[in-house]
């Protein structure tokens, strides 16, 4: 019950039913904030308690100064929890734990429960392994069966032990799409109470549901664990940047041209720890499908969230969807009540303001390596033929290809070129170049959720294959949509066998390539990659295109609009300008250019309005966590402990409470620490994290070897994150990590200063070593350190190497939060100052004094960190709440719920 110290609690009357509501304009000054704000005033008011929330909490919020920096505290309480399988799997596998570990420590098991309501989607696990067939889909989902069984026997478990926990099963859409279309309720009914739909998630994309006007953002599993056990999320009240829209988009322009732009813009500006939120006349003209696109991407900006107000295209979206029409109505009246309904004309108070005019926007796409870096499509050629120098390893430094015997050394206009003769399985031969685009993918969230730019696509395989093209041979062409609706709408329209001839076919309803689950290349494109070191590319409809991220085989990847994929699928090349040459030939010969077979605005428009209608979404979503037959003969073990096989190599009991007491120790200074890695700027969670596929020839997959695991049967690191043995070998293994403490690897390579001399050795084997001596480890890094997902295996990983403490020079939020999450200390270098700057080379023994500060309830501004060498500093301590505080002291956030359980 909220101590309602302003008296805001009201009725809220809408048809025949009443709904209690707290009013925000009981509170003085509510009415100039930005509708992010309004939310989690909301939010205040009615979870006030007295001591974690008061009134003086609710005051700050409603006298917000937009231009002040943060440091107000707050603790702000989601309605619900969202997961995906990949993520969601240690989470559930935590909560098993933490029912033995209550029982151990006196407690009752069954208070381990969800106490909000939590939801997840099995959308990680399916693999792109058969594509181009008429029954790949098929296919694909039995290989997923075969390879997760053991997870889904467990998921299976933890719905029927566990209250307030809902499983959508495979096979059935992508998390994201699946809470625009049916999970997110925008406004929450519950225990006879109206409120904002708020929610964490476990993957950082969870803004997409931004768009419906719903406040959300990805956390790590760490934090979402302690959400569905009630615990609230510390933040500060954030800055809030105002992004006007103006104008509309022209002819010939996307959401996903759009989304590109915005990205950039506000990557550039700076918008990390900030919400952003999107207003003026432009965000009428916005369909919801583009607002929700346009959320996708907020981690791509790095903001925390970018929000869209309610207004009457969220009313027709949640019709359109087939919510009811009380619930309709409902959002409608308690928007306007609240003040929280889209005003075109109004300016609220932001902190910051941007502006963009919608019809300035032109077709791009981004890569080769992140989504901010966009290129005007009309440059892309002539970007991509300047860029691939960068991954083309026989270019000397006069700018000339140096080849081994074997090859022809060959430079084309300037631009490195390699060209191989490749013979496919029916006997047809191909000559394969730096550039081939060998996958073009229709996959993620991002896009898969927008029927215009699905559509476009759609239309576009159409016309191209009535000009008589299709895909090239040597592109993996994959069509993975977000939810069954895409399939429907497709086939309703009579566009599917237009895809399929052009090879899109359906592949599975799921992440897939845009995760890393792209699935091998055909053999011989592979080895021809391999054996020539091609510098091949690809083009696909998703959000992260990071090194390393979408195919071990290709370097260069690049965001493009579903209906670009399909281009760039038929053109084969980034090195062709696809808006100037020819895509190729028609049946009689003549060229063929994208203008020919791009569709008008007025075709897509006329598809979307026939083909979708509310009986789609009604029929996919009727008995969405029911599951097909598959699903339902799973076998599942009975009883509110799980029965953990000590065979499994998917689903195995953490050690994080083990020896665990009642009391938390006190903290300790760190004495005598090495470097586990040293690392540049923006070194992603995908370094860190495990992910993509398992090599045999690592520690992950030596494990697995050891454990009778063939090695078709590996499957990929995410599938496997309920193993945290498997996850310890694979964290920072990422290919494309340098470690600058051992020079001239990439991969999971360290210096072991437990041997003499410090041979190069696995990161992993290190940590054992470093762990088995009693001797702390520590991070250094660069900028933007954990940038990309929210993947708590980063921070997880890093703590179960025994990594004590990282100094970087900046943090992204999510993974600064997590390592603290995990009883790791987050330092910063004083600014400007850094590892390069300082003269450290990561050969030193660390000491890190003045951490036992936080024993006396208070944390340190900053600590002292000195070198076996001489070098000193001073580097901030980033403990930015204290909220964030106790899980520290605790030894994570984990072990901090548990105490309050118990001790409750």
């Amino acid at each position: 019950m909220s101590a309602n110290s302003f008296d805001a609690r009201s009725t809220l009357r809408v048809g025949d039913e009443s709904y209690e509501i707290f009013r925000l304009d009981k509170v003085e000054g509510s009415a100039r904030l930005p509708y992010s704000l309004k939310v989690l005033l909301e939010n205040l008011l009615r979870t006030e308690d007295g001591a974690n929330i008061t009134a003086d909490h609710i005051r700050a919020l409603g006298g917000w100064d937009s231009q002040a920096q943060p440091s107000q505290e707050i603790q702000f309480t989601p309605a619900r929890v969202i997961m995906q399988d990949f993520t969601g799997v240690p989470c559930v596998v935590d909560l098993a734990t933490m029912r033995e570990a209550v029982r151990e420590l006196g407690g009752d098991p069954a208070k381990i429960n969800p106490l909000a309501p939590a939801e997840l989607v099995i959308d990680h696990s399916v693999i792109a392994d058969k594509f181009g067939t008429k029954d790949a889909f098929g296919q694909n989902v039995e290989l997923e069966y075969g390879r997760n069984k053991e997870r889904y026997q467990f998921l299976r478990w933890g719905q029927t032990a566990f209250d307030e926990f809902k499983v959508v099963p495979p096979g059935t859409g992508i998390v994201h799409q699946v809470n625009i279309e049916h999970l997110a309720r925008t406004v929450m009914v519950r225990g006879g109470q109206a409120y904002p739909d708020t929610l964490v998630g476990t993957d950082s994309h969870t803004t997409m549901v931004n768009g419906l006007g719903v406040l959300g953002w990805g956390v790590g599993g760490i934090e979402a664990e302690a959400a569905m056990l009630g615990q609230p999320v510390s933040m500060l009240i954030p800055r809030v940047v105002g992004f006007k829209l103006t104008g509309e988009l022209k002819p010939g322009t996307t959401a996903t041209d759009l989304v590109l732009t915005i990205t950039e813009m506000l990557r550039k500006h700076g918008v990390v720890g900030k919400f952003v939120e999107f207003y003026g006349e432009g965000v009428a003209a916005t369909s919801l499908a583009n607002r929700a696109t346009i959320g996708n991407m907020s981690p791509e900006f790095g903001s925390t969230a970018a929000i869209f107000p309610i207004d009457g295209e969220t009313l027709n979206y949640l019709k359109l969807t087939g919510r009811s029409a009380q619930q309709v109505a409902l959002v409608e009246a308690y928007a306007k009540e609240q003040g929280l309904w889209l005003d075109p004309a109004a300016e609220p108070d932001f902190s910051e303001k941007l502006e963009l005019d919608l019809s300035t926007v032109v077709p791009s796409i981004a890569g080769p390596k992140r989504p901010q870096d966009r290129i005007v499509l009309a440059n892309a050629a002539e970007q991509f033929k300047s860029d691939v120098r960068n991954y083309v390893d026989s270019v000397d430094e006069a700018g000339k290809e140096s080849f081994p015997a074997s090859d022809a050394p060959a430079v084309t206009d300037g631009v490195p070129s390699n060209p191989v003769t490749v013979t496919a399985p029916d006997g047809s031969t191909y000559e394969l170049d730096h550039g081939a685009v060998t996958v073009a993918a229709i996959t993620s969230c991002t896009n898969t959720s927008n029927p215009y730019v699905m559509v476009a696509a759609a239309l576009v395989a159409k016309k191209a294959v009535e000009k008589g093209l299709t895909r090239k041979p040597w592109v993996k062409t994959t069509l993975a949509p977000g939810s069954k609706v895409v399939t429907d709408y497709f086939d309703k329209a009579g566009l599917t066998p237009y895809l399929d001839k052009v090879g899109f076919n359906l592949v599975g309803y799921g992440c897939t390539t845009c995760i890393g689950n792209s699935g091998p290349l055909p053999e011989e494109v592979s080895k021809a990659v391999n054996d020539h070191d091609l510098a091949v590319t690809s083009v696909l409809s998703g959000n992260r295109n990071f090194e390393g991220r979408i195919n071990p085989d290709v370097k260069m990847n690049y965001l493009a609009s579903p209906p670009l994929v399909v281009a760039y699928a038929i053109a084969g090349s980034m090195k062709t300008d696809i808006t100037t040459e020819a895509l190729g030939l028609d049946t009689e010969g003549k060229p063929v250019y994208l203008a020919d077979i791009w569709p008008t605005e007025a075709e897509v428009n006329d598809v979307v309005a026939n083909a979708i209608g509310e009986d789609m979404f009604n029929k996919s979503y009727q008995d969405v966590f029911a599951g097909d037959a598959q699903w339902q003969a799973l076998s599942i073990p009975t009883g509110n402990t799980f029965e953990w096989d000590a065979e499994s190599t998917y689903v195995r009991k953490p050690p994080y409470f083990e020896g665990m007491q009642t009391e938390p120790a006190p903290v300790q200074d760190i004495a005598g620490a090495r470097v586990l890695a040293k690392l540049g700027d923006s070194v992603t969670t995908d370094h860190i994290s495990p992910a993509g596929a398992i090599k045999a020839d690592t520690p992950a997959g030596q494990y697995l070897t050891e454990h009778g695991v063939e090695r078709r049967d590996f499957n990929s690191y995410g599938s496997r994150r309920g193993n945290h043995e498997v996850m310890i070998r694979g964290t920072f293994a990422n290919i494309r990590l340098r470690n600058q403490i051992a020079p001239g690897t990439e991969g999971g390579y360290t210096r072991d200063f437990t041997q003499d001399g410090g041979p190069v050795s696995f990161i992993y084997d290190a940590s054992q070593n470093y762990q088995a001596a009693g001797t702390p480890l520590v991070i250094l890094a660069g900028k933007e350190y954990g940038s990309g997902s929210s993947r708590d295996w980063a921070a997880k990983g890093t703590a179960l190497l025994g990594v004590k403490a990282v100094v970087a020079e900046s943090y992204e939020r999510i993974h600064r939060s997590n390592l603290i999450g995990m009883g790791v200390l987050p330092l910063q270098f004083p600014e400007g100052a850094s590892a390069e700057a300082l003269g450290l080379t990561g050969e030193e023994t660390f000491s890190i004094a003045g951490v036992t500060e936080l024993n006396e309830g208070t944390t340190p501004r900053t600590v002292k960190v000195s070198t076996d060498t001489g070098v000193e500093f001073d580097a901030v301590v980033r403990i930015d709440t204290p909220g964030e505080a106790d899980y520290y002291r605790n030894g994570g956030i984990m072990q901090y719920v548990l105490r309050q359980l118990v001790g409750s």
